[in-house]
Order: structure tokens, then sequence, then C-alpha cells
């Protein structure tokens, strides 16, 4: 598998999302006392349970063992997982192991295209009901929804 894009960059993540359990995932930090009694936890915890994952936890490969990941970005949403009883999660495989926090390199989504995404994703969530499981115990996938 080649790892650069069009004329030769070098690309950040391989080009498939990676089904992982939950346990494969090392965690690379520590979470701080009183994290899951947050508001942001709270809240993650919530959208997580409604409408899954909206942006997939980012890992690298262990280089000593093919079946372990580190876990670089998503530590929260992983927590969540646990806490809702899944057992796996899609992931983007980057290409570089730097511990590098992804979401603070982002441009936010203003709350008007936060609240739309969601109300996308709910409706697609709804339109496909039969198809997949959350809070019963089935697998969360990430989301997908158009503009």
């Amino acid at each position: 598998m080649s790892q650069t894009g069009g004329k030769g960059v070098k690309l950040a993540f391989e080009p498939e999302v990676v089904r992982l359990r939950l346990e494969q995932l090392v965690s690379l930090k520590s979470m701080r006392p009183g994290t899951k009694e947050s508001k942001k936890y709270a809240q993650i915890l919530r959208s997580v349970r409604a409408i899954g994952l909206v942006e997939a936890p980012v890992v690298s490969r262990d280089p000593t063992n093919p079946e372990r990941f580190f876990l670089l970005d998503g530590h929260l949403r992983i927590e969540a997982l646990k806490d809702l009883g899944q057992g796996d999660v899609e992931c983007l495989i980057s290409t570089d192991d730097e511990t590098y926090t992804y979401n603070k390199r982002i441009n936010r989504l203003v709350p008007v295209q936060e609240h739309r995404m969601v109300v996308c994703q709910r409706r697609s969530k709804n339109a496909s009901a039969g198809r997949s499981k959350n809070a019963s115990g089935g697998s969360l996938g990430t989301a997908s929804w158009r503009h």
C-alpha cells in the first residue's frame, strides 16, 4: 500500500478506516481525576449514545505488536464507548506516531453547522433504524452525513 498521495505527498492517514476492538487500544495519556464527572464528558456520552461517533478516533500502529494500537486522539470518545458497553470502534490510522493533538489544529464548527450535522445524522439513523444497533449493545460506527 502506498503511503503517498499525488505528487509524492506523504498521507497523514492510511486510506481505509479500520474497525478495532477497544482492548487493542492503548491510551498514551492518563485521564485526570474528575474527568468523567465533567460537563464535557457528559455531553460526549450523550452524543455518542444518541447518534454514535461523528469523528473517528485516531490511532497509530504499535511497531512491536501488530495487534496493538496507540490512541492519539479520541480518549473521551473511547471512554464513552466503554461506558456504553461497546466492544469495537472504527478508527483512522495515522501514518505518524507523534502524540499530536489533532483537535487543537482544526477549525471548530459554529453551533448552527453542528446542529445541522446532528439533525442530518438523526434523520439518516432513523431511516436505517433496522440496520444497526446502538445503546442496545451493538456496534457503533462513525456517522456519515452530507451538506
